[in-house]
């Protein structure tokens, strides 16, 4: 009798135990209120992580999922991470094998995706099988089909030939993820860009950037940009296409030559005015010089006038010296624009006859030394005449 208490005792202690060991297990599985994620004690997936942050359809990229174990004490055996969702598919393989996650630790799972749906908000699914339930969790991503943009801020009203122009372009990322490695290519026919090549780098999310490339074309031709990028590991592209046509500059420095005055000695003459610039861009290193068949002589062989701002305008000197034939002598001004392009003007200048100049200028008047000479020998002859007949 004794014997059948003490066998009745231990099983009743041990259906205790049991009944004790389900509730606690039990007690594990719990939900999140906020999320809807389930997790056994203090197991959740910590951080979320996909590489590009927001795909473009049809870009493969990474989602790395990183489960904690937030429990203290009591390690957790972890089964089967499955990643699935209807508009992203998955390349690589889920996680099959068993794995333990001691107290507080963490792992990641990372799963190879490929967006195959078009633009939106999508909410894949991870799950993870724990010894006593399972761990589901969601996260937001985007597909957006948005790319960078490519724009001219400015270029020169017309091309020259032979002449450099520079284009102010602005790239402008519009997309809500970083993008890295942009890089802008110039070419076209006949084209001479610097730089053919800019690397930009990595580019915010609304973030822009200025890009400047200076082009002298040879002929008429298309100017072809080509801006591409990476999303992720994901290369994609812009183009753009400026056509070149030459014409004139209505922008174009016009330095124009005003209140001019020759003044003539001999053979040498010596011109001043002004020079005003009538156009809408400053003229750079403005000179004067006289041209053939004037030959520049010193003080003035060149004068520089430096920069002309639209509507100013400079004094100028020079002095030269010509054949004594000429009746006009072409004076040239020179100047640079903003790119160092050299531009030249020239206007005819009228000169004075310079032999008649140089008559006037060849020694005193001939009559009055006639005349003084007249005089003197007819005072001389008075003279002897006089003694000759005061010795008779």
């Amino acid at each position: 009798m004794k014997i059948k208490r003490i066998f009745t005792g231990i099983a009743l202690l041990l259906l205790i135990s049991m009944t004790v060991g389900v509730v606690s297990a039990y007690s594990l599985l719990n939900e999140d209120p906020v999320s809807g994620t389930y997790y056994t004690g203090r197991v959740f997936v910590s951080n979320t992580t996909f590489d590009p942050v927001v795909f473009f359809p049809g870009d493969k990229g990474t989602v790395t999922y990183v489960v904690t174990n937030g429990n203290a004490n009591t390690s957790i055996k972890l089964t089967h991470g499955i990643f699935y969702d209807d508009d992203f598919q998955r390349i690589s393989d889920n996680y099959d094998t068993s794995t333990t996650l001691g107290p507080l630790q963490t792992r990641p799972f990372s799963f190879t995706i490929l967006a195959d749906g078009p633009e939106g908000d999508y909410y894949p699914t991870f799950t993870m099988s724990l010894y006593d339930s399972n761990l589901n969790y969601k996260s937001l991503v985007q597909i957006d089909n948005t790319p960078l943009e490519l724009t001219v801020v400015d270029q020169p009203d017309a091309y020259i030939q032979g002449k450099k122009k520079t284009i102010n372009m602005q790239v402008a990322n519009p997309r809500k993820n970083n993008v890295r490695n942009v890089i802008l290519e110039v070419s076209g026919a006949g084209i001479t860009a610097t730089p053919s090549r800019t690397f930009v780098g990595d580019l915010a999310a609304g973030a822009k950037v200025p890009v400047n490339v200076s082009v002298t074309p040879d002929q008429e031709t298309t100017l072809n940009l080509h801006l591409t990028y990476d999303n992720g590991n994901n290369p994609h592209e812009v183009s753009l296409n400026i056509p070149i046509n030459f014409g004139v500059d209505k922008k174009q420095a016009e330095p124009v030559m005003s209140n001019i005055q020759v003044t003539a000695t001999g053979t040498t003459y010596r011109v001043t005015g002004d020079v005003t610039n009538a156009g809408l861009e400053t003229a750079n290193a403005v000179m004067v010089t006289a041209l053939p068949p004037a030959v520049p002589e010193d003080p003035y062989k060149t004068y520089v006038v430096q920069a002309l701002k639209p509507d100013d305008f400079g004094s100028f000197e020079i002095t030269f010296t010509t054949d004594g034939k000429a009746t006009s002598v072409p004076v040239q001004v020179s100047f640079k624009d903003s790119d160092g392009n050299l531009y030249n003007t020239v206007q005819n200048v009228t000169v004075p006859d310079g032999r008649i100049s140089a008559s006037k200028d060849d020694g005193p008047p001939l009559v009055p030394i006639i005349a003084a000479l007249v005089i003197v020998a007819i005072f001389v002859g008075g003279w002897y005449f006089y003694l000759r007949k005061k010795k008779q």
